[in-house]
C-alpha cells in the first residue's frame, strides 16, 4: 500500500512538472524572443526625392518613393535591408 502512495504522488509531481515546462516553453516560442532590429540602409535616392509612404510585405517592406523622374516602389528585405526588387507604376511590361 505505501509503494502505491509513493508511486501516485510520484506521477502527479511529473504530471505537474510536465505541464509547468510545456506552459514555459509555449510562452518562450510565443514571444520570447524580440525581432532583430532593422540595419541601417542608405536608399541612394536622388536629389529631390520624397519617400510618400512604407509598407511591410511579409519578410519584405516596400517603400513608395516620388523622384523627379517618376514613382517608384522599393522592395527592401527586412533582414538586411537591400533592394531586392523595384516596381515602376505605369510603366509598360514586357511581354514574354
Amino acid at each position: 500500500m505505501q509503494a502505491l502512495k509513493f508511486l501516485v504522488v510520484a506521477m502527479g509531481v511529473l504530471i505537474v512538472a510536465g505541464t509547468v515546462t510545456l506552459v514555459v516553453l509555449l510562452v518562450q516560442r510565443a514571444g520570447g524572443r524580440g525581432e532583430a532590429p532593422l540595419p541601417a540602409m542608405s536608399l541612394n535616392l536622388p536629389a529631390g526625392s520624397r519617400i510618400m509612404g512604407v509598407a511591410g510585405a511579409g519578410d519584405h517592406f516596400a517603400v513608395h518613393v516620388q523622384r523627379p523622374d517618376g514613382d517608384r516602389i522599393l522592395l527592401l528585405d527586412s533582414r538586411n535591408g537591400r533592394v531586392v526588387g523595384e516596381v515602376m507604376p505605369g510603366a509598360a511590361v514586357p511581354v514574354r
